[in-house]
């Protein structure tokens, strides 16, 4: 598949629904690439794969975004001058129809490994038609349809109810028919006029004829093969009198090769490809291995050429002959006349198929083609060329960049929540970013003697003491799945419940305060072998929550439940988790010990009662963690949250 009908839907849901869906849909859909070149062939998986991840993420069905996707197509392919080409297809819409497998066969000189469908129409009168669509993909019903109705409303000014009559995928082969419903009333049958001349000439003698078309094929309704063109004889002369759906395979358009159906489209393109290879033949002084005489040695060159048969490739073997053109019905014969030309890429081509520039007619523009492609090739391979260079070295720009992104989007989430991050970046003020939550925990921890033990140390042992010990707290906040929201010297804040709401804040910060402890354990005081200490102090409240400020922004808790968070800590003692009245409440069905301390003076908010977070009871079940929220994960959109701890947005009244 190539680049063209890729970039159309990457053009398309970038402008509807803008970069950040796009780079969404391409993660969903597990695209690698970052842009889709013209000239370049891709997977046939990709569309279907974007598609499907667009409608998902989009919210709309699947067979409306690929309606929509045909009908910007039609549009897009514009920015590259086709729409002047499609503009003159036909003068009706059944002649665009009928044209599209020539259409298609042009466009192959800029697209050689194209692999379009085919279109054919029947049963055409003043209220619409019947379209026959044949495709080797599977999937693209919706899209024709969105094409088809693009199509009549852009060119010919009429609204086409498009259904689907029949689809069917059989033999590799997807099969549909459409019915097409609009004003058709340019639609009128052939009134057969035949001028003066035709009345007083007399019959022309079907000699003439056959000089015209040099590479005609006449044949019967049994498909035999009665006549063939002169210069396809001398190519082929074995072909009178064989079948012709033996010795030629039906490559356009797609469908059965046999006489009910060619003289059922005898409107379209055909082309047709041996079914045997034809050697060239060679110079003097080397054994001819293309001429045939008498039955009998054409007979033992065809066995021969049987032996080729692991050799026979696709239609696109130039050893291959292809025949393209259309076919007429002759009343008076009783017969078929398929009036062709070779399908030639280039001189190299017509060589090794044996034939030669003379031997094309010079009424048809096959002489032309050829000499001027020949001409062209070069310069337009090394253009192609040097566009796949540009194309790769962006491509790899595009990685690296991608590599980039992520790196400073992961340091960015650290700092801020993503949800928070992504606000700001699309330019919300930062008082937009506050919410209010109506009941986290929060903690803080401090170590005790922090100030003695600086006077003793350099301020490195300082930093080296500091930096060991957060470590392991950060390492408890990614497994109890906590928000760590700053450190000021010694101290050490984190919350629950913000700014991913959950249900069992309590719950996670009781877990996370005890293992904090335990884990001063293993950290030692730089100067002496005393185990280093910390006392915590928790309280559970409403906050508001959010980033405040322009320069050097911060996800920061504001509210009474903060200070009173602080003033647990400030009057705990070493190694012990001092909790408040709300957070012991909180906490009624979890499996601690919990000792009362009493009433306490608190600093601003008078006498408290408080308690001590001692452990687990030893009847607790083991613990078995708790269900991941995403804090610490590049993407946290999809986390699930209990809908009762929705936060409240912050507005800022005057």
């Amino acid at each position: 598949m190539y680049g063209l009908l890729l970039e159309s839907i990457h053009d398309m849901i970038k402008g509807r629904y803008g970069e950040e869906k796009w780079l969404e849909i391409r993660s969903k859909a597990e695209i690698d690439e970052h842009i889709f070149v013209t000239h370049d062939i891709y997977s046939e998986r990709i569309i279907p794969q974007i598609c499907r991840a667009a409608s998902s993420i989009l919210d709309i069905e699947l067979d409306e975004f690929m309606s929509e996707s045909g009908k910007y197509f039609v549009n897009f392919v514009g920015n590259y001058d086709y729409d002047r080409l499609l503009g003159c297809l036909g003068r009706n819409m059944s002649d665009f129809l009928n044209g599209l497998d020539n259409l298609h066969e042009y466009i192959r000189f800029s697209y050689p490994k194209l692999r379009p469908p085919s279109f054919f129409c029947t049963d055409e009168n003043e209220n619409g038609l019947t379209l026959h669509y044949r495709s080797k993909r599977r999937g693209f019903l919706r899209y024709v349809t969105g094409q088809i109705i693009e199509v009549g409303r852009n060119f010919y000014d009429i609204e086409i109810d498009v259904q689907i009559v029949n689809s069917e995928y059989k033999g590799g082969m997807q099969s549909v028919t459409y019915l097409l419903s609009f004003d058709n009333s340019n639609y009128r049958k052939n009134a057969g006029t035949v001028s003066r001349f035709m009345e007083r000439a007399p019959d022309l003698h079907p000699t003439h004829l056959f000089n015209i078309f040099p590479f005609h094929i006449v044949f019967d309704d049994s498909m035999t093969i009665q006549n063939v063109g002169t210069v396809l004889h001398s190519a082929i002369p074995y072909l009178v009198g064989k079948p012709l759906d033996q010795e030629f395979e039906l490559i356009r358009p797609l469908l059965d090769f046999c006489w009910d159906s060619v003289i059922m489209h005898v409107n379209n393109v055909f082309e047709l490809a041996a079914t045997t290879l034809i050697r060239k033949k060679q110079s003097k002084g080397r054994k001819s291995t293309g001429s045939r005489k008498g039955s009998k040695n054409s007979n033992e060159s065809r066995n021969s050429n049987d032996s080729w048969s692991d050799a026979l490739t696709l239609d696109m073997n130039p050893r291959r002959v292809r025949l393209k053109g259309q076919m007429q019905y002759i009343e008076e014969w009783d017969s078929m006349i398929f009036l062709c030309t070779p399908v030639m890429e280039n001189i190299d081509t017509m060589a090794a198929a044996g034939l030669y520039v003379n031997d094309f007619s010079m009424h048809d523009s096959s002489r032309d083609l050829i000499l001027a492609g020949t001409q062209q090739s070069t310069e337009l391979k090394m253009a192609l060329d040097q566009e796949q260079r540009k194309s790769a070295q962006l491509e790899e720009s595009m990685r690296k960049l991608d590599v980039e992104v992520k790196k400073t989007d992961s340091l960015l989430y650290q700092m801020i929540p993503k949800p928070v991050a992504e606000k700001l970046r699309k330019g919300d003020s930062a008082t937009s970013t506050c919410e209010v939550f109506p009941c986290v925990t929060i903690l803080f921890s401090d170590v005790v003697g922090f100030t003695t033990i600086c006077s003793r140390i350099t301020p490195m042992e300082v930093v080296a003491m500091l930096n060991s010990m957060y470590t392991k707290f950060d390492n408890l906040c990614e497994e109890y799945e906590v928000y760590k929201v700053e450190t000021i010297g010694d101290a050490y804040m984190i919350v629950s419940g913000a700014p991913i709401p959950t249900d069992d804040h309590a719950h996670r910060v009781s877990e996370m305060a005890m293992s904090m402890v335990k884990a001063m354990r293993d950290l030692r005081e730089p100067d002496s072998d005393d185990h280093m200490k910390i006392r915590a102090g928790v309280h559970s409240g409403v906050v508001v929550a959010g980033v405040v400020g322009l320069k050097m922004p911060r996800y920061c808790l504001f509210g009474d439940t903060v200070n009173t968070a602080s003033r647990m800590e400030s009057t705990s003692e070493a190694q012990c988790v001092h909790i408040s009245e709300a957070t012991k409440e909180s906490l009624s069905n979890c499996p601690y010990v919990i000792e009362e301390r009493g009433s306490i003076e608190v600093k601003g908010k008078g006498s408290m009662k408080t308690y001590w977070l001692k452990g687990r009871r030893d009847d607790a079940p083991p613990f078995r963690g708790f269900r991941k929220l995403g804090y610490h994960d590049d993407d946290n959109s999809d986390v699930e949250v209990n809908p009762s701890y929705r936060p409240v947005k912050f507005e800022n009244k005057k």
